[in-house]
């Protein structure tokens, strides 16, 4: 389906900006200049017939997104979190887009539960509400099950989301390759592989099954963690478009006046959201990649609650190393150390300046210390450092990309609780921890360990394989081989294999 034939698709979303008031509502948002702002209403206004009309009730963003398909709206619900983007009046209208769209029938999503599951919703439970919550992918409902009474919530997908996702990435996948086409420039950030990366992400959301996988593992990997808590599965009520959990209560994470009546302290919320997140991407490696406010709860004991497991992210355990070391770089304002591990790690070309680029990540941290919380623009900082990335030659890295799109989104979400937090003052004693047990004397130690039993795996063969070794240097032609037990190279083999080992011991450090 990625043809030219998307370009109506793209002619539309411009039209269906135009149309709704949301290009205005936009540039003014992103503080574009005067100039361009009226270029974009000139050359717009002619085409606005050909946009959706949309749900004239809501705000102009929300308006358009909401017309045109998921993959819009999962664009929005990010832009949700960040009012230090496009300020506090946009991401409150864009709240909406996390759990509050309109809901498709209850009797479609019972037939939906019968369909996968096999059992019928009026014997397995006794009550089944209307939706709870309804996103850009599917619906939670509140059930009561007939035959224990515990209360669990079922998700459902909508009915024919697998289309409408698929065409929104069709047109994206054709956006790409314009861009890089007409843009050469633009290249270097790889933006079909940044869409590729995204529409695997998508496609694995609109399999429940993989997302009940997800919530189990990701429970496993949490349960010891204070103030965290990951619902249970329930594997015999759930399939490929339904999933059952046990039902989590609590109050949204983003009705702050109700945390405020009872009592939550909002201040430690923001700075746990983003402790637990860091933990969990450098701990584990494993991490809730979709942590916006309509995917978080706080129960009434102050645990911070998870939903929604559809995107997951994991980053092998160098890349954590990588990761921490940078973050950690910049914590203790040390940008040599910064662009040494960009330069180790291959991030950036070998034949660029390394003082150069560190003096340039200076210009990126320094002005973030001493400041204060609120008048940190994130906007101008990003700005800033794609135009570093562009003058030192840095490409994409596409398995970071999850990574960094949901440290954007937690800290937006930290923001909303605490406007005043300082994310590198939160970040540092959890970043500071792995630091010391994953790069240092513990760790070296813990490489050793790893070394040796992967080494141990081979210790049945390392006889043959170092007798073979000396015999086809004292030999270059093929002989019989001498049997093995009684020959003097049996023990000289023995030893050249403890060499190997310590050799690759010694390479391992």
């Amino acid at each position: 389906m990625r043809g030219p034939h998307n370009i109506w698709r793209l002619i539309r979303t411009g039209a269906t900006f135009e149309r709704t008031g949301a290009m205005r509502v936009v540039l003014e948002a992103l503080q574009a200049p005067a100039p361009l702002r009226a270029a974009a209403h000139v050359i717009g206004w002619p085409f606005r017939w050909l946009g959706y009309k949309g749900d004239p009730s809501m705000p102009p963003v929300t308006r358009a997104l909401t017309a045109l398909g998921p993959a819009y709206i999962k664009f929005g619900q990010i832009l949700s979190t960040r009012p230090d983007v496009v300020g506090p009046d946009l991401a409150t209208q864009l709240q909406v887009l996390q759990d509050k769209l309109p809901p498709f029938s209850t009797d479609a999503a019972k037939a939906s539960f019968e369909r996968e599951t096999g059992a019928t919703t009026d014997q397995t439970f006794s009550t089944f509400s209307d939706a709870v919550a309804a996103a850009s992918i599917a619906q939670v409902h509140r059930a009561t099950l007939r035959d224990t009474g515990h209360e669990v919530a079922v998700k459902v997908l909508r009915p024919g989301i697998e289309r409408a996702f698929r065409r929104d990435v069709d047109a994206f996948y054709f956006a790409a390759r314009m861009i890089e086409f007409l843009l050469p420039f633009s290249r270097r950030l790889r933006p079909t592989d940044v869409i590729r990366h995204f529409e695997g992400v998508v496609m694995g959301e609109l399999d429940l099954r993989l997302e009940s996988s997800a919530a189990a593992e990701f429970a496993q990997s949490t349960e010891k963690d204070a103030g965290f808590r990951v619902p249970s599965v329930r594997w015999d009520l759930s399939g490929r478009r339904v999933m059952t959990l046990d039902w989590a209560e609590g109050i949204a994470i983003s009705d702050l006046a109700a945390l405020d009546a009872v009592g939550h302290d909002r201040r430690a919320l923001g700075e746990r959201v983003l402790q637990v997140f860091l933990s969990h991407a450098l701990r584990d490696g494993y991490f809730h990649a979709d942590m916006h406010q309509g995917n978080l709860k706080v129960a009434p004991n102050g645990d911070l609650i998870a939903l929604d497991f559809g995107i997951m992210g994991r980053i092998d355990e160098y890349t954590r190393r990588v990761y921490a070391e940078i973050l950690y770089g910049f914590i203790s304002r040390d940008y040599q150390r910064v662009a040494e591990v960009h330069f180790e790690a291959g991030y950036v070309p070998a034949d660029r300046d390394i003082d150069q680029f560190a003096r340039a990540l200076r210009a990126v941290g320094e002005p973030i210390f001493g400041m204060d919380a609120t008048r940190i623009s994130m906007a101008r900082v990003l700005a800033y450092l794609f135009e570093v990335t562009e003058q030192f030659g840095m490409q994409t890295r596409t398995e970071l990309i999850l990574l960094q799109r949901t440290m954007v989104v937690v800290e937006g979400v930290a923001r909303s609780l605490d406007p005043q937090i300082n994310i590198w003052n939160v970040a540092e004693p959890v970043v500071e921890g792995y630091i010391k047990d994953n790069i240092g004397p513990r760790a070296l130690a813990r490489d050793f360990a790893r070394t040796i039993r992967v080494l141990a795996r081979f210790g049945p063969r390392l006889p043959q394989l170092a007798e073979d070794a000396l015999i086809r240097q004292n030999n270059p032609t093929p002989e019989p081989k001498p049997k093995r037990g009684n020959s003097p190279a049996l023990w000289a083999g023995l030893g050249a294999g403890c060499a190997t080992i310590a050799v690759l011991v010694i390479q391992s450090f």
